[in-house]
């Protein structure tokens, strides 16, 4: 996973995560551990601090996933499969491994109804509260391509909410019809530099691009969920609605923003980022979860500590081969 010089982004983004009302919805969320990570049914609930500190890391990599899916692209156009092949795992561990871990300590997947209601919340946040203002500040600072992109996506995050609140009443009632899922138009992110002039909305476009990076990351795990418990509608309703959140929403904002380079600048990024994880990040989380009695919290931010060490010496690796 990737964070502050990387993500000099993550910081700022991560305090209005639990600040906003379910915006990415891990700050709020409550539900039960997803497919095939569950935690003892005795086990004592996190504490408040570490609860913020996972909400923090599942932003964290949920963001490190998407953007080293987009870091892989552009590896491969630049004909470094080698390269894109790290990206590519590492990507898949922050997903599969470290954002699901952290998300059955928290008790982010749940039944249907809870996802949907949360899913719900989030959705409602960003097209009536969110993205509206990030439009009207955009335009009022000359980024008129912003604007328009920010009061596209309300538009989008609106008819997904209104999409979850009939499957919602469909999953509560047992009538009706879970809505299609909708239908992805994948955007493509090439190396170059951010199209935005105000500082204000490359802040806007990080705390978006944070955002969709979480909701992609919890509605594929819900989406999971479904499926396994037999709501195969929810359940595509969820994976499609995941995918407009990757390829299309944080798509377009990564490119508003500038966020993939070359990919030796991308290699840059990346191991600055799992250092900071690695020996601040991560040690001091598993410090505090530890005096809090969080024990596997503890264990947990201790292994993605040594996880994200090996990411950045396989990084730094492949850097060193470039040069």
């Amino acid at each position: 996973m990737m964070r502050l010089p990387v993500r000099a982004l993550l910081g700022s983004a991560a305090t209005i995560a639990l600040s906003a009302p379910v915006y990415g919805g891990v700050a709020t969320a409550a539900i039960a551990a997803p497919t095939g990570t569950t935690a003892p049914a005795s086990a004592r609930p996190p504490g408040p601090q570490t609860r913020a500190d996972l909400a923090t890391a599942m932003r964290g990599e949920a963001f490190a996933n998407v953007s080293y899916r987009l870091y892989a692209e552009q590896a491969r156009r630049e004909g470094l499969s080698s390269v894109a092949d790290l990206f590519d795992n590492a990507a898949n561990i922050e997903l599969n491994e470290h954002f699901t871990k952290a998300a059955a300590l928290s008790d982010l997947v749940g039944d249907d109804a809870a996802n949907l209601r949360s899913a719900i919340s989030g959705e409602a946040y960003e097209a009536t509260t969110m993205y509206p203002r990030f439009a009207q500040q955009a335009r009022s600072d000359g980024d008129g391509n912003a604007a328009d992109r920010f009061s596209e996506i309300a538009g989008d995050e609106a008819r997904h909410r209104e999409a979850f609140r009939t499957a919602l009443g469909v999953v509560q009632t047992g009538r009706g019809t879970v809505p299609a899922a909708p239908q992805v138009h994948p955007v493509q992110v090439t190396a170059g530099t951010p199209k935005v002039r105000s500082e204000q909305t490359k802040t806007n476009l990080d705390t978006a691009m944070h955002g969709e990076a979480t909701a992609y990351a919890k509605y594929t795990l819900w989406g999971k969920h479904a499926a396994k418990e037999g709501d195969a509608d929810v359940g595509r309703l969820f994976t499609g609605t995941a995918g407009v959140e990757r390829q299309e929403h944080f798509a377009e904002h990564a490119d508003l923003a500038g966020l993939v380079g070359t990919t030796h600048q991308n290699l840059t990024k990346a191991i600055a980022g799992e250092r900071y994880e690695s020996t601040t990040m991560y040690p001091r989380f598993a410090e505090r979860a530890r005096a809090a009695g969080d024990t596997e919290a503890a264990r947990f931010f201790t292994h993605n500590a040594d996880d994200e060490a090996g990411h950045a010496n396989d990084f730094q690796k492949a850097k060193d081969a470039m040069s």
